[in-house]
């Protein structure tokens, strides 16, 4: 499996998934924007955060393997979501982030991220902590996926805290398009 195989169809189910579950909200509640303030701990980001973050990821996994510069839009996609706290936004924003991520993917050659398996790859966060990786494999395993994931479920933990029906169906809907015949549950 190359890493494309492995990020690129990842980032699109759970991105996929993320925006249903947000539709999901809205329909549930009437108010989805309400919940973009939400947070599971005070000291944690809210689900507004959660979401431009998770977007972020996308953008900064896909740049990073390929060896390229962040454009300023990261940097926007960024700051919002520090600012997400005294600006949570709106549905409608959190659905256009989730969109822009898609199309980013969808920019994307095939084999985007292929070259980079056995390149080094340096990691340097914005609070001045720096990782020489390896390889582009490590990142993937160690830095790209793990930080996706958490703010995909830590959206997901605030949206059934606060409330909104969702279940192991919602989170893993990519997989019914393997369902074998005869073996869902009934009801």
């Amino acid at each position: 499996m190359t890493l494309s195989d492995l990020l690129l169809p990842t980032y699109r189910q759970m991105l996929t998934a993320l925006a249903a579950w947000l539709r999901k909200a809205e329909e549930q509640t009437g108010n989805a924007d309400a919940l973009l303030a939400a947070r599971l701990a005070p000291d944690m980001f809210p689900l507004s955060t959660q979401i431009r973050f998770a977007c972020l990821q996308v953008h900064e996994g896909g740049r990073r393997l390929r060896h390229e510069p962040f454009p300023d839009a990261m940097d926007t996609l960024l700051n919002e979501g520090r600012q997400g706290g005294e600006n949570p936004g709106t549905l409608a924003e959190a659905l256009a982030r989730i969109d822009e991520a898609l199309a980013y993917l969808d920019s994307l050659p095939a084999d985007a991220l292929d070259d980079s398996a056995g390149r080094p790859l340096a990691l340097e966060l914005p609070m001045g902590i720096a990782f020489d990786l390896d390889d582009g494999e490590r990142y993937a395993r160690d830095w790209a996926l793990p930080q996706f994931y958490f703010h995909v479920m830590t959206a997901y933990a605030i949206l059934r805290r606060e409330g909104v029906e969702l279940g192991k169906a919602d989170y893993v809907a990519h997989m019914f398009a393997y369902l074998r015949p005869g073996t869902a549950p009934a009801g």
